[in-house]
């Protein structure tokens, strides 16, 4: 990821680039699931933008934190190369891709994210193993935090839960206002009824049996 230095990246610059490059990952994966390109015409900086789009299907929308995170452990090269490897591995193009001594550290938390056991960022697993979750076009997701808490697992833990709590502070104010709005609903038509009965349209009787329809 090129223009930002490790002391002074961006993070506008870097959710741009990330999604620009997660995009023109797309766009080549499905060329080479097309045939329309091939693994061995492909260089490095190709393989580095497959590894965005495909650690971008793996973490959704953490790519980018995860991203400044690797810059600001790694610098810019290195973080480069963690997504070359990750581009080769993952699009069965060299599985046996060797990630560089400077990413130890950062296995724990891509083992999480994929889900512990089934990582492909274990060399143990076949091609197939790892390229299925890709193949589905499923972000795991759903994994994230609740594998081996190993790196920044801690963090995304506390995202995931953060996210969860706010969905539901959303929903009690939702059903909330839904409330209001029908206890309103049914005062605005008690007070139409009134007006009614004040203005002699309906007689007592009448009335009354309305206002019990209302309760």
């Amino acid at each position: 990821m090129g223009g930002f230095s490790n002391s002074q990246a961006d993070w506008n610059e870097i959710v741009e680039h990330t999604v620009s490059e997660e995009q023109e990952g797309k766009e080549l994966w499905d060329k080479l699931q097309a045939k329309e390109v091939a693994c061995e015409n492909l260089g490095d900086e190709q393989f580095a933008v497959l590894g965005e789009y495909f650690m971008g299907q793996m973490s959704g929308e953490s790519h980018a934190a995860m991203n400044a995170m690797m810059i600001q452990a790694h610098g810019e090269e290195g973080e480069e190369q963690i997504h070359i490897v990750m581009g080769k591995r993952l699009s069965g193009c060299d599985t046996a891709a060797a990630f560089p001594s400077i990413s130890e550290g950062l296995m724990p938390m891509m083992n999480m994210m994929w889900g512990g056991s089934s990582s492909p960022f274990d060399s143990n697993n076949s091609t197939n193993n790892m390229m299925n979750p890709v193949r589905n076009g499923v972000s795991n997701g759903v994994n994230f935090g609740f594998g081996p808490f190993g790196g920044f697992g801690w963090i995304f833990m506390i995202l995931w839960w953060v996210l969860i709590i706010a969905g539901i502070v959303a929903l009690i104010k939702w059903l909330t206002s839904q409330s209001r709005g029908t206890h309103n609903h049914e005062k605005s038509a008690l007070d139409i009824l009134k007006e009614r009965y004040a203005k002699g349209e309906i007689d007592k009787k009448e009335f009354e049996d309305k206002k019990k329809d209302l309760h």
